[in-house]
């Protein structure tokens, strides 16, 4: 079979195409909006093709000859998400038909449209939209509510909860069902949906296990080895919530926000074709739970909720700082030293490493960060060790990354102006350059007044970096 996945750079999709990648029996083809987004052991196995679903005249190419496409994109972050979903579902669908492609995969949510939320109601509408033409392409729609697993948005909210606060002030939704499943289900759901023979659309709730959300965090807690308590009060609105959740959690205020928008709304199965049409033996809540543990102790977090870019890493920044108006920039000469040893050195910055010096600074202004409903620093990094394009490092985001050579960082901190950090070994030396591009006064004040503390943050960082490869 030929197969398309798109979102091969998203939570779910990293995770289904190295799974797919392994299938013998399919040549799989990975639609990107930047080439460089992935890694070059799936460049080799698999067919690339670079395509926006927002311009329909690149989607031919990619669903050309294809017989099963994934359709794993959402436009969570962009303030008009719903009317970019609509619009993009249409336009994959559109080309589908027109390329003859037999079956769409995907993947949405639980819930209804009587008390979803905004989120919610826009993954039902592009569900119905994909759904709409089963006389010219199938549509196989799974349904799942919260998705447990390493790197999830969900259950990195319940995870740092329940491991910071032994006692919790919660909310009245605590209250409403929900039905939880492991990512490991979701991706052999997907997985076995390939071969699936089917004549007309289906629609497959999946998760097994209903509850509160109030008895998931206890369960949760308990898998971790922890006695939690809840105390449950009328008195929390979802705003506040969601101020709690965010200055609590790596989430930002905007993920917290249509998280809890959508707790009001139960999110449980109606539906037993799981059972009827897949034979797979689910995990439990605990198993879920120890599994997504385990892959976080042992640095093998394969992908997290804020790998999808949102405009921001897909697109090439190569060349984006020579726009700057605002330059900071230290060279050191290496010297003999191993240029590998640098390299390794400055791409270890960040999250539990700090950021080698005045890492209470970094910390105050993860906090203001946080306050005016920014990513903040404490998303922290996939891995101790390792960078990859599209991971994100604190309140950075990895875009360009050449081995023994560079890596680019653009700023996702809220900004008057847009931001990057760069390190770059050239002829002997590690180059070190803080680039800004101000919005108009407000930006260049902005710049003027850190001055003195970017002289202190970034020489000293670069001569920490120069020390550490050296040890």
């Amino acid at each position: 079979m030929q197969i398309l996945l798109t979102g091969a750079s998203g939570y779910i999709g990293r995770r289904l195409k190295h799974v797919l990648m392994k299938q013998s029996d399919i040549r799989l083809r990975l639609m990107v909006r930047n080439v460089h987004s992935i890694s070059e052991s799936a460049k080799e196995e698999c067919e690339i093709v670079q395509a926006d679903v927002l311009e329909p005249q690149t989607l031919d190419d990619a669903l050309a000859g294809i017989d099963v496409a994934y359709y794993l994109i959402h436009g969570l972050n962009q303030t008009n998400f719903k009317d970019l979903d609509r619009q993009s579902a249409q336009n994959f669908l559109d080309a589908c038909i027109r390329q003859k492609v037999k079956t769409i995969i995907y993947l949405g949510g639980l819930g209804n449209k009587q008390t979803g939320s905004e989120h919610l109601l826009s993954r039902i509408e592009t569900g119905e939209i994909l759904s709409s033409r089963p006389d010219a392409v199938h549509c196989i729609w799974f349904r799942a509510g919260v998705i447990i697993g390493s790197g999830s948005a969900s259950f990195e909210i319940i995870r740092h909860l329940v491991q910071k606060l032994p006692v919790m002030i919660t909310p009245k939704w605590v209250s409403t069902m929900v039905t939880p499943i492991g990512v490991e289900d979701v991706i052999a759901y997907l997985r076995d949906a390939l071969y699936l023979k089917t004549e007309s659309n289906l629609m497959i709730d999946i998760g097994e296990e209903a509850m509160s959300y109030g008895d998931l965090m206890l369960r949760i807690a308990s898998a971790m080895g922890l006695k939690r308590y809840l105390i449950p009060v009328n008195v929390l609105t979802p705003k506040l919530s969601s101020y709690w959740l965010a200055l609590f959690t790596p989430v930002p205020y905007s993920v917290a926000s249509s998280l809890i928008e959508g707790l009001k709304s139960e999110v449980t199965v109606t539906n037993d074709l799981r059972h009827q049409l897949f034979h797979i033996q689910s995990h439990s809540l605990e198993e879920a739970v120890r599994q997504a543990i385990h892959e976080i102790e042992s640095n093998q977090v394969m992908s997290r909720w804020s790998d999808s870019g949102a405009g921001t890493w897909e697109i090439d920044h190569a060349h984006d700082p020579a726009n700057a108006l605002f330059l900071d920039r230290r060279v050191i000469d290496i010297g003999t030293m191993n240029a590998e040893n640098v390299y390794r050195s400055f791409c270890s910055i960040g999250g539990k490493n700090g950021w080698f010096g005045y890492d209470w600074l970094w910390k105050i202004r993860g906090g203001i960060d946080k306050l005016f409903k920014g990513a903040g620093i404490n998303r922290g990094r996939r891995d101790p060790k390792a960078l990859r394009l599209g991971d994100s490092l604190d309140f950075w985001k990895v875009v360009d990354i050449v081995e023994n050579e560079r890596l680019l960082l653009y700023a996702q901190m809220k900004l008057p102006g847009k931001a990057w950090l760069e390190f770059k070994i050239h002829e002997g030396k590690l180059i070190q350059s803080a680039y800004f591009y101000p919005y108009g006064l407000l930006g260049r004040v902005y710049w003027y007044l850190l001055i003195p503390l970017h002289y202190l943050i970034f020489s000293n960082m670069a001569k920490s970096i120069i020390e550490k490869s050296a040890k």
